[in-house]
């Protein structure tokens, strides 16, 4: 039986409370979590707390949500503290040299993707739109670096044909909580072995931008496919239809290859047995969950109820990009 840690624990959004309350359920004392500072949010814009702040709160433990651990006072609260270590899961806040020194073993970070493939704020997102078929969760000393520590341990996972970046967190949401346990058996017990990182086998997965989400339909059916799911839950692909924005939740690659002469111009939108198709720069795919502006997301039948009459009209319905 290895002596329980003192922990800090940093995190903000859903994917961090996962990992929260594994630590909160385990054997390590849990001194103080730590959190972004309350943000407004919905229609009303009133303050609305993180995940992480609101899973400490019902379970009792300490929250501070400095503005930045930049300053002494802010790095001599957490100190005062005096844990073993501070374990970070997308905290969004950058945590300067003197921070990760005070902890007697450092601070180690949970990251979304097997490093060192995608570095930065969105590897979950770049992964599934660059087309890669393997993920996990790194466990990893952090430095001054962008996710440039060594790894602790990886747990890998397989992303399939058809999961939306929501699907892939999820998974990650269930294997991280028990790589990180693991991890903190091995600091307790003095047994990790840190591995370095190839940094030219690294690239930088960018914060996704809402412009991003444009689809462009001379681009081919495969990659708009990757994006769709890429940016769903955020921030939704979206092309123009008959002057209104429509956003597109989810697609299926019905074909990749080439396009020959005689085939619509790419975004020509059709009805085919009771599909929605849509041609691509190379390709076809097939929408099948749409949203209209001020509506909820339908399915491809319900869309065809409502619009079928102008989808079967002699005049073809080019999909484009809103203005």
């Amino acid at each position: 039986m290895t002596t329980p840690l003192r922990i800090i624990f940093a995190g903000t959004p859903t994917f961090a409370a996962k990992h929260l309350q594994a630590i909160i359920e385990s054997e390590h004392q849990l001194l103080a979590v730590y959190t972004q500072p309350d943000r407004p949010a919905g229609r009303g814009k009133k303050l609305k707390p993180s995940d992480v702040k609101v899973l400490a709160e019902a379970n009792g433990i300490e929250v501070q949500q400095p503005p930045s651990l930049k300053s002494e006072e802010a790095q001599a609260t957490l100190a005062a503290y005096q844990a073993d270590l501070m374990i970070v899961v997308a905290y969004g806040l950058l945590l300067p040299k003197a921070v990760l020194e005070i902890p007697k073993f450092g601070c180690i970070n949970v990251h979304g993707s097997i490093l060192p493939r995608w570095r930065g704020a969105a590897p979950i997102q770049r992964a599934i739109e660059a087309g890669d078929t393997q993920s996990g969760v790194t466990i990893m000393q952090m430095d001054v670096g962008l996710d440039t520590g060594d790894m602790l341990l990886k747990q890998y996972c397989d992303i399939l044909p058809t999961d939306s970046s929501g699907d892939l967190h999820d998974r990650m949401c269930e294997i991280g909580p028990p790589a990180l346990l693991q991890t903190l058996s091995h600091i307790a017990a003095g047994q990790t072995s840190p591995e370095k990182q190839d940094d030219e086998l690294s690239n930088y997965a960018s914060k996704i931008d809402k412009h991003e989400a444009q689809i462009n339909w001379q681009e081919p059916a495969e990659l708009i496919d990757r994006k769709i799911r890429a940016f769903n839950p955020f921030p939704i692909c979206f092309t123009d239809f008959r002057g209104q924005r429509l956003k597109i939740h989810r697609a299926a690659l019905l074909s990749s290859a080439t396009s020959s002469d005689g085939t619509p111009a790419p975004g020509t939108l059709t009805l085919d047995q009771n599909q929605l198709k849509v041609q691509c720069g190379a390709g076809e795919l097939v929408l099948t969950s749409l949203q209209l502006p001020g509506k909820k997301a339908i399915s491809a039948a319900e869309f065809i109820n409502a619009w079928g009459e102008q989808l079967q009209s002699a005049d073809p319905i080019v999909l484009g990009i809103s203005a």
